[in-house]
């Protein structure tokens, strides 16, 4: 009887061992079908880019348009479409390709910061790769880095060169839906010790959620600069007819700075492929 007790036990603890083996961190979360989570969440609108990293074999692409009206010069337009891809368990790539109408001297609201001349036609290729620092991407805190640079000669720029950039991305889900994301960071136009002197930090804050369950908000701060910063903000609205689509509308204004008084218009879409 004694014997038959402790076979018995030992297949329970063995069973019990495999089930525990098998239940993965994503598995065991309560958080993974949370609309933070769940829903598509993009790079767009404004400076900020979430902390998100795509799941592998995921790919997303995001691209949108906005009309600038600079203080005393004329208005031009400036659009982007970016393509995510998700590689690997906790790393996407990103390749991103942008254009302008029209001539400026200063860099604008959402073009590069640390570039002086900017020139109408395609800008450089902007490549780069996000990183997951979080050890579960569904977790209500998500940190992630982003390092990326401009590829030189494949724009119509003249000049152009490497310009590489790196931010540290931190996302908080706040209740289900509700989500608060800032960015942190360093950019410089070009890769010797002395354009380090020319780089700019920049950094933002970005808060989004709901109004209905298909239609949100989002609202964002930035800044951007050296020894004097450019700051401004972005509002925008979004419908998101299935989870993994979403449209949006914005409006921001450059509130300090050399382009201080700027305004900005525009729209967006972003959709996703794969789970």
């Amino acid at each position: 009887m004694s014997k038959t007790t402790l076979l018995t036990a030992a297949a329970l603890l063995c069973l019990g061992g495999r089930t525990l083996a098998q239940n993965t961190p994503t598995e065991n979360n309560d958080n993974a079908d949370a609309p933070f989570v769940r829903n598509i969440r993009p790079d767009r609108l404004g400076q900020t880019i979430t902390a998100h990293v795509l799941a592998p074999g995921q790919f997303q692409v995001e691209a949108g348009t906005s009309r600038l009206s600079p203080a005393g010069s004329p208005a031009y337009m400036l659009s982007n479409a970016t393509l995510r891809i998700g590689f690997f368990s906790s790393m996407e790539l990103r390749v991103t390709q942008a254009h302008r109408t029209g001539t400026a001297s200063l860099a604008r609201p959402g073009e590069t910061p640390g570039a002086t001349v900017q020139s109408g036609g395609l800008a450089p290729l902007l490549v780069g790769a996000k990183l997951m620092l979080s050890p579960n991407p569904d977790t209500r805190t998500q940190v992630a880095a982003l390092l990326e640079t401009t590829m030189p000669g494949t724009g119509q720029q003249a000049g152009a060169g490497w310009a590489p950039a790196a931010r540290l991305l931190v996302g908080q889900q706040l209740g289900q839906r509700f989500g608060l994301e800032g960015n942190f960071g360093f950019a410089q136009p070009g890769i010797k010790m002395q354009d380090i002197k020319r780089g700019q930090f920049m950094g933002s804050l970005n808060l989004n959620g709901p109004l209905s369950s298909r239609t949100g908000f989002v609202l964002e701060a930035y800044g951007q600069g050296r020894t004097a910063l450019s700051t401004g903000t972005t509002a925008g609205l979004y419908w998101r007819p299935v989870p993994s689509l979403r449209l949006d509308v914005n409006a921001g204004r450059v509130l300090g700075g050399p382009a201080a008084g700027s305004g900005t218009v525009g729209a967006g879409v972003a959709f996703r492929v794969g789970e």
